[in-house]
């Protein structure tokens, strides 16, 4: 440890930055070796301080597991959603397909009685006719 005297006794040291009071010559050495042995430890544990991991990546972890979880609960709502849609796709494709067969068999059915309707126009014609000749054969003409 690197020091340089300063007045009335006192000593500046460099690693702590203030003043301490000199150590007598008279100390016992145990005392010495524990006061260097606890600072020593007191370094080490400033030092194990500063390489620890940060509890910030736990806490950052757990926020990433969270949006995991939310992106698998998004994704599943998503495949849910799509399962769902196909089967209403499949449901109006059926009702659809089953909309044009009644519209092919209305348009059957009208087509038949538009003939019907029109065979009974000629024949009501033909009726007619066949009546006004029969009147004018009689003599009297109906009004």
């Amino acid at each position: 440890m690197l020091s340089r005297e300063i007045g009335d006794d006192r000593r500046e040291t460099k690693d702590e930055g203030r003043l301490s009071e000199p150590v007598p010559l008279g100390q016992i050495l145990p005392e010495v070796m524990r006061n260097i042995k606890e600072r020593v430890e007191a370094n080490s544990e400033m030092n194990d301080a500063k390489f620890e991991k940060p509890r910030g990546w736990e806490f950052n972890r757990q926020i990433n597991v969270s949006v995991l979880v939310q992106l698998v609960f998004l994704g599943s709502l998503i495949v849910g959603s799509w399962v769902n849609l196909q089967r209403q796709l499949d449901l109006l494709q059926h009702d659809v397909t089953y909309l044009c067969q009644c519209q092919k068999n209305f348009d059957v059915k009208l087509e038949s009685l538009s003939a019907t309707s029109i065979s009974y126009e000629y024949r009501l014609r033909a009726l007619e006719k066949y009546s006004s000749k029969a009147d004018i054969a009689d003599g009297y003409l109906r009004p």
